[in-house]
């Protein structure tokens, strides 16, 4: 599989998840594990640009196919993906466990839908659970990244 633009050729365990994978075969821990049961969003990452759970996926099925971590957001310089600013800006976590998960639904959104309306990006981030900060701070992050799209 890619992962965040690296092949990565690994023999897997037929029950083994490409959230287990990410984390511990990979060592990319920005994904997280939240409720291991595809509810809260926390593991969120892209496949083949699309916001999947990755805790609900069996890694064998994503042979060959391109995922995207939170880790893999990131420039070549350094520079923040224009979601991850946005969060910054906006202060739109606290503890941040669910963070990760909500900025690659955000650019998952913006992705498919570059200027979403309000009503838009809470249906796209619909999926993620946040405890701490509410979803205030986070859909007025996901529309300053969509508003620097323009």
């Amino acid at each position: 599989m890619v992962i965040n633009g690296k092949n990565h050729k690994l023999e897997i365990e037929p029950n083994e998840t490409l959230l287990d994978v990410i984390r511990n075969r990979v060592g990319l821990t920005g994904t997280k594990k939240g409720c291991d049961t595809g509810d809260c969003g926390a593991c969120t990452v892209l496949l083949n640009g699309k916001a999947v759970n990755s805790c609900m996926i069996l890694a064998a099925d994503v042979d060959g196919q391109e995922i995207t971590t939170i880790e893999g957001l990131v420039g070549p310089n350094g520079e923040l993906d224009p979601v991850q600013r946005a969060f910054v800006n906006n202060g739109a976590f606290q503890c941040g466990y669910c963070t990760p998960g909500l900025i690659m639904a955000g650019r998952a959104l913006l992705n498919e839908n570059p200027h979403p309306t309000e009503a838009e990006i809470r249906q796209g981030i619909g999926g993620n659970i946040c405890r701490c900060t509410g979803y205030v701070t986070v859909v007025d992050a996901i529309m300053e990244a969509a508003e620097a799209n323009k």
